[in-house]
């Protein structure tokens, strides 16, 4: 084993086999020619930032910042998949402000998503309010300035997911949207799925999406590019607002500010909550996420809930009926937009195709006895779907959708029952080592494959090393290299950025980080019912053996009643009740009960500044609260976990 002290943790240049694999994609199926996408992208172009960084005006702290992207003016190197440059290049060099069609404007790549602006009567229509309320305001500011300064009258959320919703806060004060002053408009089961998804999993969701979204790696030509979906994820402040308007059925209309919409529901798609929508004055369609300039994810890497690939596609080809003959230009929430009728009309009916193509294969594949693994690695698209750039692996992969499709209608289980309950990763790693002979001959053999280039086994042998045994410092750096080559190789953003960071955390270990916290922002919009559920996930089943507490609450600023019992190691929440016998009966605002649970606020302050009252047995609330798990933001993936008892 090598001296920890002389081992080579940098980064490591492209290897002979990396290098041939890059050089191969520009004389394959796609024509790097065609600057159609680089035409479109920097059409209607007004103005931009310079330098384009982002920060909070209260710490000065940089929220985001493309400025250190700039070398991608650059031509492809060998650590980078000439494909995947060329999105990085459309996605971090073209930011600003730009005119889609008069009246019709786009923010593109203040954030990882597009914020959009209509000119209405009297303000501004603002569809997907980006990530953080940094950089809302600052696209925001841009088109006040360069267009004239108008009021937000309204705003659309396209769909559940934090990078259109959690901006809002940048651009409207959410007293204004309670009192009905400003409409925001979002799909029906909005709110349910916005906080179903971010609060309930949100822990191992933004852990993953570290790894994900790249964003502990440098810019640079080694390091991170893109994301694939966008530039780059900004880190800001964000927030939720509820909306006061909720679109329910296909086919409802509104007018927003002197402006009609026509509205497509578009649930289980690409999110949970979504719609795409038609402006007829513009002759507009927003496509919100349902197509962008990539092959999406059925599945996505940061974990969510497995999409429907085959409703994903009727949503297009039901897109394509309703709006098909009557739009001139399709924009999205993320990417440039597409002018004319016959280029938009052909790209929805390849983006349709290539949903389909991934579901119907897949299950064909499933049919005939091939497991997930085995139909991943034989699923390929026709010339015909796969020679359009807007159909690549930038942020999905098509090896993870067909899978994605194989667990969606059989599971993760393949019928073998010798994977019905296999050990887990430190149990099986310590017994595939000592059959394989030992740490040291899998290593040997390992740098062997490494020289012929075979990096995806070099990364699970000696994955199976690591786990056993993650002090063994040359397994690490080796495995670190595999994953490293990988990520040069990927076509996707999203396993470009997993592997290399992956590589990283190898290399140096995982790096310090606070503990999670969830935002005021965030808990002030936060229905409680969402919150008893995000307490029910975070307690401590063997913890609470034994105990049994049922405790009242009155909060003092909704009029709401709540019971909140723990019984059988569960908690539950009963609405509109209050137990005749309880432990305690608390009275406190629900903004300081969020705050509180969320370890915002402390309950002896509360109490006394006279915020928060207990009636009865306040020391078996302060029991309760010692039974709840606390999520550290960063604990190892590549690495074996905490043992457990």
């Amino acid at each position: 084993m090598s001296d920890a002290a002389t081992a080579d943790t940098s980064q490591k240049d492209a290897s002979a086999a990396t290098a041939k694999a890059n050089a191969a994609v520009k004389s394959g199926v796609l024509d790097f020619s065609d600057r159609q996408s680089f035409d479109d992208a920097q059409r209607g172009f007004i103005a931009t930032l310079d330098p384009m960084t982002i920060t909070r005006e209260s710490d000065g702290k940089v929220t985001y910042d493309l400025e250190a992207s700039k070398f991608l003016a650059g031509d492809a190197p060998d650590h980078a998949n000439p494909s995947l440059w060329r999105q990085a290049q459309l996605n971090g060099l073209n930011h600003g402000l730009y005119e889609v069609v008069p009246g019709l404007y786009q923010v593109r790549s203040f954030d990882i998503a597009n914020m959009t602006l209509i000119k209405g009567e009297t303000g501004w229509v603002i569809i997907d309010p980006l990530t953080s309320s940094e950089s809302s305001a600052a696209a925001l500011a841009l088109a006040n300035r360069e267009l004239g300064e108008r009021p937000v009258s309204a705003v659309i959320i396209t769909h559940s997911h934090a990078d259109h919703f959690a901006g809002t806060l940048g651009v409207v004060d959410p007293a204004d949207v309670a009192s009905g002053k400003i409409p925001l408009v979002a799909p029906e089961g909005f709110t349910k799925e916005a906080l179903s998804e971010n609060v309930l999993a949100g822990p191992v969701m933004q852990r993953r999406a570290t790894y994900m979204y790249g964003n502990l790696l440098k810019p640079d030509p080694k390091g991170f590019l893109t994301t694939g979906l966008g530039a780059a994820l900004s880190m800001g402040s964000t927030g939720f607002v509820p909306p006061n308007d909720l679109i329910c059925t296909t086919g409802e209309t509104r007018v927003l500010d002197g402006i009609e919409i026509e509205f497509q529901m578009t649930p289980g798609t690409e999110a949970p909550a979504e719609m795409v929508f038609y402006f007829p004055q513009f002759k507009a369609l927003c496509m919100s996420e349902i197509t962008s300039h990539h092959l999406h994810n059925v599945y996505t890497p940061r974990g969510a809930q497995v999409r429907d690939a085959l409703a994903w596609s009727e949503q297009i080809q039901e897109s394509i009926d309703l709006f098909g003959d009557r739009l001139e230009v399709e924009f999205a929430s993320h990417h440039w937009p597409i002018w004319g009728r016959d280029r938009a009309v052909d790209y929805l009916k390849k983006q349709r195709d290539l949903y389909k193509y991934i579901h119907d294969q897949s299950l064909r594949l499933a049919n005939l006895g091939y497991n997930k693994e085995e139909v991943a690695e034989q699923l390929a698209l026709p010339p015909s779907l796969a020679k359009e750039f807007y159909n690549r692996d930038y942020y999905g992969a098509l090896a993870a959708n067909a899978k994605a499709v194989y667990v969606k209608y059989l599971g993760h289980f393949d019928g073998n029952p010798a994977n019905l309950f296999p050990h887990p990763p430190v149990a099986a790693a310590t017994r595939y080592v000592k059959f394989m002979g030992g740490a040291d001959n899998v290593i040997a053999q390992a740098r062997q494959s490494f020289e012929e280039g075979d990096y995806r086994w070099v990364a699970e042998v000696l994955n199976h090393v690591v786990m056993a045994d993650e002090t063994n410092q040359d397994a690490r750096l080796l495995l670190a290299d595999a994953h490293e080559q990988l990520g040069y190789q990927a076509e996707s953003g999203v396993w470009r950025n997993f592997y290399l960071s992956a590589a990283m955390e190898l290399r140096h270990g995982v790096p310090e980080s606070r503990p999670l916290q969830v935002s005021e922002g965030m808990a002030a919009g936060m229905p409680l019912e969402n919150l008893f559920q995000a307490m029910a996930v975070r307690l401590n089943g063997p913890k609470a053996d034994g105990k049994a507490y049922a405790f009242n609450f009155d909060f003092t600023d909704t009029g709401e009643k709540y019971t909140l019992t723990l019984g059988n190691c569960v908690l539950n929440t009963f609405p509109g009740r209050h137990d005749a016998n309880p432990t305690a009966t608390l009275r406190i605002s629900s903004l300081d009960f969020k705050l509180l649970v969320l370890r915002v606020r402390d309950a002896g302050d509360l109490m006394g500044d006279g915020r928060l009252v207990i009636e009865g047995d306040a020391l078996a609330f302060a029991d309760l609260g010692s039974l709840f798990d606390q999520f550290s933001p960063r604990w190892p993936i590549v690495t074996p976990r905490p043992a457990w008892d």
